[in-house]
């Protein structure tokens, strides 16, 4: 499948890709560079594999603060508060056990600046020996957020750190906005697969639901504070996910 394909497959016609079955018994880590990245991207991916018994971790990168920057409401600290609370109520409904999540509380907006990724490379690093995960979910390469970039990047170099190079696999979030859209990666080494979900969507849209500071006017005090609007949550509410990976 070749750079053109690979876009215009997942992204005007996602319906075209195949579908994968993943069944994994070994110790998966799901990286999220915000809080509820994790649930909209992989929320059937994690359902269908605590289902089954599977290891799942949950390593969230930034704090998500600057969601809202302007809310007397919801400060910075309050706000940090809220969205790892709501991360933790989602990923209970996706089975996942709140002592399996870690908050880095990376300084939202900051993930991409060099001297972080060079600071957090070995905490990362020590992460991943600390829990050997034989499977890492992480942002898709080219999503066009640079924290998304930026958290793939920094998985990558902390890789490094295993005695085994784990399996990689990609969710995009921001491509499936038109606007945002950014360019696939010059390489023909990259295939997109679907994952069947029907069977624990209703856990995944609930677990979505829980994030209500992203999802809902809970913060009414930031004129500009984000919200996801329901265009794209349709995105995350189908009954696949949509995953890359790159063979090696």
């Amino acid at each position: 499948m070749d750079k053109g394909s690979v876009h215009e497959s997942l992204f005007t016609n996602p319906t075209k890709l195949p579908f994968r079955s993943f069944t994994s018994h070994d110790p998966v880590l799901v990286v999220a560079p915000h809080p509820d990245n994790e649930t909209l991207g992989c929320g059937g991916a994690i359902a269908l594999l605590r289902s089954r018994r599977c290891q799942v971790s949950v390593l969230v990168i930034s704090d998500g603060t600057m969601s809202h920057p302007r809310s007397r409401k919801y400060p910075p600290s309050v706000l940090q508060q809220l969205r790892q609370k709501e991360t933790l109520d989602a990923l209970k409904i996706l089975g996942v056990d709140p002592t399996t999540v870690t908050f880095l509380r990376l300084p939202d907006g900051t993930i991409s600046t060099l001297a972080t990724l060079e600071e957090n490379q070995s905490a990362c690093g020590a992460y991943l020996k600390e829990i050997l995960p034989k499977t890492i979910f992480l942002p898709w390469r080219s999503d066009p957020h640079p924290d998304h970039q930026a958290t793939w990047q920094l998985i990558h170099a902390a890789i490094a750190y295993l005695p085994f190079t784990p399996r990689l696999i990609e969710y995009p979030i921001w491509d499936w906005d038109l606007d945002q859209r950014g360019d696939s990666p010059n390489t023909d080494r990259i295939v997109g697969w679907r994952l069947d979900i029907e069977s624990v969507l209703s856990l995944k849209k609930q677990a979505i639901a829980a994030y209500r500071s992203q999802t809902t006017d809970l913060i009414d005090d930031d004129p500009n504070g984000f919200r996801l609007t329901p265009e794209m949550l349709e995105n995350f509410v189908r009954p696949w996910e949509v995953y890359f990976e790159e063979i090696q």
